[in-house]
């Protein structure tokens, strides 16, 4: 005798305003696909939708499903998802709630005392969210559920189970496109007119102190082969006409073989892509991988410069052979075979905030100076849940996480979520705007190539009103930039992507 279906589920994937364009919501993919042919779901979008909350409502009492799955990131999606999961629980007191994603996987204590959520899935939780499934249709010993946290009853206190082993991505199934209207996300980016994003691999190999993947995977990198791979891009270019692609992999790049076989399969599609590597590794492939990549269509790679200061890559941990010297090496590579380079800074560091702020724009005017074609993404530090000597000195700075999820929604901590922060114990006001007239100036003298309306003589306006800036390192009150960038309504990658 066959085993009885599983209830109908709705998938939610909450509204992230910091986007103007939808992108695939790949974490809902992935777990639909886990679930066809055992259970019936919905996935509902409300970055599709006029009125998100009715959307979810509606699917609620029109399909009767007992559970609902909410994909939730720091920053805009949680300050959504958090009074529509209160809403929908005052509305629907025996739906039983599930949260997933960053978020929750780093904060499940607070998601739990909410009251509004019963379940919390940490880690990569395809598989887990199936087994919970399961056990909330046919009961049974939570304890014995990898990567859930959960209360035992009212007021217990939140418990979690061991997270589970990250699962192999080439043995789960292929996400469900055919459920969603692709056409409804395609979008025009800087790599093409018809850009859709995808994810190929889980994890990094690597252990940085200031990022929270490391609480996700801890150390573990695994990967689609790079025929499945192609196969997808193939799929997409198939049926959703794409000419671009951005892989949102945590860390595309790590090994060599996979990117050079990757490459060679797609030379011939016409895809423009972006993906996410680390220096140090990069720097281990052959010219002639390098090569190859520019000629797949390899436009952009996203890489972590973090600093400037050897010793302060050691204090996040970077490990590996990461130096500051590498990220000047790499950015005279990327430029010598035509590919952007997207470098990211962490700014702001516990104990000498100050020194490491000035030290990092010396090492950025300096990384300009060897290829002005990159891209200078600037973030200040914000301490993740992890052991480490950068969250320990915060900690002693005074820093400490809201324990309420409201508390979560407030402004000051939705810019924290998104590295923006202002309220950092450590950071005065004097360097914040130091941090942010830098990067006004910065952002003017050299501006961004992913702002595809950012051109010809827009560009040499900005470029020419701050070339003194630039030239004597003046960058108090640059209120003629600010002026400028407001006319042209200048946009960054790192708040509302490409």
């Amino acid at each position: 005798m066959s085993a009885p279906p599983l209830p109908r589920v709705i998938l939610y994937n909450p509204r992230n305003a910091a986007r103007p364009k939808p992108i695939l919501p790949l974490s809902l993919l992935a777990l639909g696909a886990t679930l066809e042919g055992v259970a019936d779901y919905t996935i509902v979008d409300a970055n599709l939708e006029v009125d998100p909350l009715q959307a979810v409502d509606r699917a609620i009492n029109e399909s009767g499903a007992p559970i609902l799955a909410v994909t939730v990131m720091p920053g805009p999606q949680l300050k959504e998802a958090v009074p529509h999961t209160r809403e929908l629980k005052l509305r629907h007191p025996d739906l039983s709630i599930v949260w997933g994603g960053y978020f929750p996987t780093q904060h499940w204590d607070v998601v739990l005392r909410s009251g509004y959520v019963d379940w919390v899935v940490r880690g990569h939780g395809e598989l887990v969210f199936r087994s919970l499934v399961e056990h909330i249709s046919g009961g049974g010993d939570a304890t014995s559920l990898e990567g859930v946290a959960y209360r035992t009853g009212s007021g217990a206190e939140p418990v979690s189970n061991p997270v589970a082993p990250v699962p192999h991505p080439e043995e789960l199934p292929p996400f469900p496109y055919e459920r969603l209207d692709l056409a409804r996300y395609v979008r025009p980016t800087v790599l093409g007119r018809r850009t859709l994003s995808h994810h190929s691999s889980y994890g990094c190999p690597f252990f940085c102190n200031f990022c929270a993947v490391v609480n996700m995977v801890e150390g573990k990198w695994l990967a689609q082969s790079a025929e499945r791979v192609a196969g997808t891009i193939s799929y997409l270019a198939d049926h959703a006409g794409i000419d671009s692609v951005e892989f949102f992999d945590n860390n595309f790049f790590v090994r060599k073989s996979r990117t050079h076989e990757f490459a060679e399969r797609i030379r011939n599609l016409g895809i423009a892509w972006w993906g996410e590597g680390r220096i140090d590794t990069l720097l281990k492939y052959e010219h002639a991988t390098w090569k190859l990549m520019a000629d797949s269509g390899l436009r952009m790679i996203f890489m972590g410069a973090e600093s400037g200061s050897d010793d302060t890559l050691r204090r996040m941990d970077k490990g590996g052979t990461m130096t500051a010297d590498k990220t000047i090496e790499i950015a005279a590579l990327t430029r010598r075979f035509g590919i952007i380079p997207e470098f990211s800074f962490v700014m702001g560091s516990p104990p000498e905030p100050d020194a490491d702020v000035d030290g990092t724009i010396a090492f950025i005017k300096r990384l300009k100076k060897v290829n002005p074609y990159a891209e200078i993404v600037m973030y200040m530090y914000t301490p993740v849940p992890l052991s480490g000597e950068l969250y320990s000195q915060a900690q002693d700075a005074g820093f400490s996480f809201p324990d309420t999820l409201e508390g979560w929604c407030d402004p000051a901590w939705e810019e924290f979520s998104q590295r923006r922060s202002t309220t950092m114990p450590w950071v005065s006001d004097a360097l914040r705007r130091r941090v942010r007239n830098f990067e006004r100036v910065l952002n003017a003298y050299y501006p961004t190539a992913t702002n595809p309306r950012l051109r010809g003589v827009r560009r040499g306006a900005l470029r020419a009103v701050s070339a003194w800036r630039w030239a004597s390192g003046r960058y108090e009150l640059p209120l003629e930039l600010r002026a400028l960038h407001r006319v042209f309504a200048y946009q960054r990658p790192e708040t509302t992507g490409f």
